[in-house]
């Protein structure tokens, strides 16, 4: 058998130059060192980074980042928070509000220059804030039109006619129609005459139809209704306490007017019994979306 004492030297010369040679290799197949990978927080025999998988030092790829490719300047830090539509308050992912988004038809209703300043004068006289613009919604006022078509509707409010002998005339964001076909009529940055006390804060959405009951028993514009109110929820963060019917505006917290006159004004359409019913469902529609539902409804007493 021979000696082993005469083959140690060689041996151990075999082994050295396989170790270079496996190392060689490694380093060839994108292996990194044990503390390396120790950095990264992965066992010392995680597998290697394929091709496409960066290794700690290098750039995450623009589609990793949501970052346009970068053209030789600077990058800039990505956020180190997500817009209020991406997460609940409790950090949770939130649906894609664009996806809650019903089927809407665009038919716009006239709203020249000379309206929109008739709008600021109005939300100057009755709020004190001088401009058209609804910047901050915080509620959705559901109304119904009190006529049996979207045309006629749509037609009062285009018209412009002094309401309560005052300019701009009443309109609404929406029409649903008995069929649920939605119509927005205004753009959602726009105020719109819909509801005293409210308009400088609120969504108006219309139902063709002349009682609650009505759209309550109407399958079709009742799902409209709810699915545009929802999307809106999730729009703009709004609790469904204060989804309101127009019946309910002196209790919102929300109601500000200040011309003496209409400070109790009110409608009869969505009372306080028949929203319970909506806030209700949209409730059940908003935890199985993922919306957050909100508060309840925080009423006040009107001082009437």
């Amino acid at each position: 058998m021979g000696s082993h004492g005469s083959h140690r030297a060689p041996r151990r010369a075999g082994r050295t130059a396989l170790a270079l040679a496996a190392a060689a290799v490694l380093v060839a197949a994108g292996f990194v060192g044990t503390k390396a990978v120790l950095d990264r927080g992965s066992s010392p025999t995680a597998t290697p980074p394929g091709p496409a998988s960066p290794s700690r030092s290098s750039p995450a790829s623009p589609a990793e980042t949501g970052t346009p490719p970068s053209t030789g300047a600077p990058s800039t830090p990505p956020a180190t928070t997500s817009p209020p539509v991406a997460t609940s308050p409790g950090g949770t992912p939130r649906p894609d509000v664009d996806g809650l988004r019903p089927p809407i038809v665009q038919e716009p209703i006239p709203f020249p220059p000379e309206r929109v300043r008739e709008m600021a004068a109005y939300s100057e006289r009755h709020y004190g804030i001088s401009s058209a613009d609804l910047t901050h919604p915080e509620v959705i006022v559901e109304h119904f039109t009190g006529g049996t078509s979207f045309t006629s509707a749509w037609n009062t409010f285009a018209s412009n006619d002094p309401h309560l002998d005052e300019l701009p005339g009443t309109c609404a964001h929406f029409i649903i129609d008995t069929d649920g076909t939605i119509y927005q009529l205004v753009p959602l940055s726009r105020m719109c005459r819909h509801t005293v006390g409210l308009n400088y804060t609120a969504f108006g959405i219309e139902d063709v139809g002349q009682s609650d009951q009505e759209v309550l028993d109407d399958p079709a514009q009742l799902r409209s209704m709810l699915r545009l109110t929802l999307w809106l929820m999730a729009r703009s963060h709004i609790s469904v306490g204060n989804v309101i019917g127009h019946n309910e505006s002196l209790t919102s917290p929300f109601h500000l007017e200040r011309f003496a006159p209409w400070r109790c004004q009110t409608h009869q359409d969505w009372n306080r019994e028949d929203m319970d019913v909506v806030r209700a469902r949209l409730a059940d529609m908003a935890r199985e979306a993922g919306v957050p539902v909100g508060p309840p409804a925080r009423r006040v007493t009107p001082d009437c």
